[in-house]
């Protein structure tokens, strides 16, 4: 029988012991569990509300750039693999095998990306130039049987995410459009989940397996580690190439296009607890928060007469947020007291709370106090949807603002070698020279504790004029960023 989760507060704080804070949190807030399937999780309501709101913003966006949804095979035969020798080198150790109830079957996969499978029908689908650009995402499962340890949210052995798969004429089309959607990723991590973002380019050892170069979108959290939230490839015409896509152009000519593709997974819903969250629990951005406040009458049994005219006030107060757009609930339990439920909806991260008492009917009005900062004011009732909606603006900036003044905090430039593991062991994130060369890199994780290359941020990967490699001195080929990583 599974171990039932204490619903009571946290026991630890987030700075002194970040990997069971954020365990604590997640199990007691509600947002997933453990499964009796080792390497698998449970997504509880809470945690599936937070990944349809990121489905809900992200299908708006993908509507208004004319990307279509659809859905694949969650199988995949073994030959369709052996197709493109890079990917299935890549993904070799993660491949978990359907048994096969006859030795005249082709052994299928469960898949761990969908590049093969959906490219067979891409072959059949394409036939002329007037077929391109081909645009098409999914939302599915994903199975990666490396795992044996799962961290919720971010590492299991199935998770959910999205990958889109395109495919263009020109290579400038395939690579515009890769960059296009990075940017996409990075517009819904800063203006949804108001999580900071540092775009770049992989190197050559970090590039998806197959892919010509990859894009990624990187996120720092307070513990120095970088948690990479999604990827976008340039596939180039290799999988176009193994597949047989081939497209007729103006010419009448047969011509290979090129491809990209891209996804994201529940790895964000993991970067919004890690980097908002407080010792009190979850602290949810107001934009994706399922619910924007909860309304906690204040009532004595004692006294049914005021509690009859709070506990009015109350629904009518839930009723005027509804209708001004605001999701909000009422907690009317009677058998828990006002502290217990403001512990309890801190920990669940809900952004405002509305206190309603007999002292604030006696005056027309109620207390606010927000999530992030505790901080409260008294108000009107009839000014509360307003003033909530004032609020729940003000806090999904000022969480933005808080995280990026952190991680600016924290970047720094070195061209030391020895510096560079003390700046990570002090939770760091060191822009530096690097040659390129994936041995190199390897030498560097093995001196550093782990310490890897996470991207080439746009804008600012370029080297400096005689630039050398931070670790080996031979010349670099461009500033990439180091940290520790999940």
């Amino acid at each position: 029988m599974a171990e039932k989760t204490n619903t009571k507060g946290l026991t630890v704080k987030k700075s002194e012991d970040m990997p069971e804070w954020y365990s604590q949190v997640v199990l007691k807030s509600e947002l997933a569990d453990y499964s009796a399937v080792r390497g698998c999780a449970v997504i509880r309501p809470l945690g599936y509300d937070l990944w349809q709101g990121i489905m809900d913003y992200f299908n708006a966006r993908l509507k208004l750039l004319g990307i279509k949804n659809a859905y694949f095979p969650l199988f995949i035969p073994e030959s369709f693999f052996k197709r493109e020798a890079g990917h299935v080198e890549g993904f070799a150790p993660e491949v978990a095998w359907v048994e096969q109830k006859s030795k005249d079957e082709e052994k299928l996969a469960l898949r761990p990306t969908s590049e093969t499978v959906m490219y067979d029908s891409y072959a059949k689908w394409i036939r002329s130039h007037r077929d391109l650009p081909l645009l098409i995402n999914q939302w599915c499962n994903i199975v990666r049987w490396e795992v044996k340890d799962v961290k919720l949210f971010l590492r299991s052995r199935e998770f959910l995410w999205q990958e889109g798969h395109c495919v263009f004429a020109t290579e400038q089309e395939c690579d515009e459009h890769a960059l296009q959607m990075i940017k996409e990723y990075q517009r819904l991590a800063e203006e949804l989940l108001a999580i900071p973002i540092t775009t770049g380019l992989k190197s050559k050892k970090e590039t998806f397996a197959g892919a010509k170069h990859t894009y990624a979108i990187e996120a720092f959290m307070p513990d120095g580690k970088a948690l990479q939230c999604g990827t976008s490839h340039n596939l180039g015409q290799g999988f176009a190439k193994a597949f047989n896509i081939t497209y007729k152009g103006t010419d009448e000519q047969d011509h290979t296009p090129w491809q990209s593709s891209w996804g994201f997974s529940t790895r964000l819903i993991g970067a919004v607890i890690l980097l908002h969250g407080d010792d009190k629990g979850l602290v949810l951005p107001p934009r994706i928060a399922p619910t924007k406040a909860v309304i906690v009458p204040i009532t004595k049994a004692s006294d049914q007469a005021a509690t009859r005219k709070v506990l009015a006030a109350s629904r009518q107060l839930v009723a005027d947020l509804k209708r001004n757009d605001t999701e909000a609930i009422l907690d009317d339990r009677d058998e828990h007291s006002p502290g217990f439920k403001y512990n309890e909806w801190e920990l669940k991260g809900i952004p405002i709370r509305i206190e309603v008492g007999p002292k604030d009917i006696a005056t027309d009005s109620c207390v606010l106090v927000k999530r992030n900062d505790g901080t409260k004011q008294a108000i009107k009732l009839q000014e509360a949807p307003k003033t909530v909606t004032a609020l729940l603006g003000q806090m999904q900036q000022e969480l933005y603002d808080k995280a990026k003044k952190d991680v600016d905090s924290r970047q720094v430039t070195t061209n030391d070698y020895e510096a560079l593991t003390q700046l990570l062991d002090e939770r760091k994130i060191v822009l530096a020279h690097h040659c390129g060369d994936e041995e190199c890199e390897d030498h560097i994780k093995a001196d550093t504790n782990g310490g890897t290359t996470r991207c080439r941020p746009l804008g600012d990967g370029k080297p400096d004029k005689d630039a050398t490699c931070v670790r080996c001195g031979k010349p670099a080929k461009y500033k990439i960023l180091f940290s520790r990583n999940y």
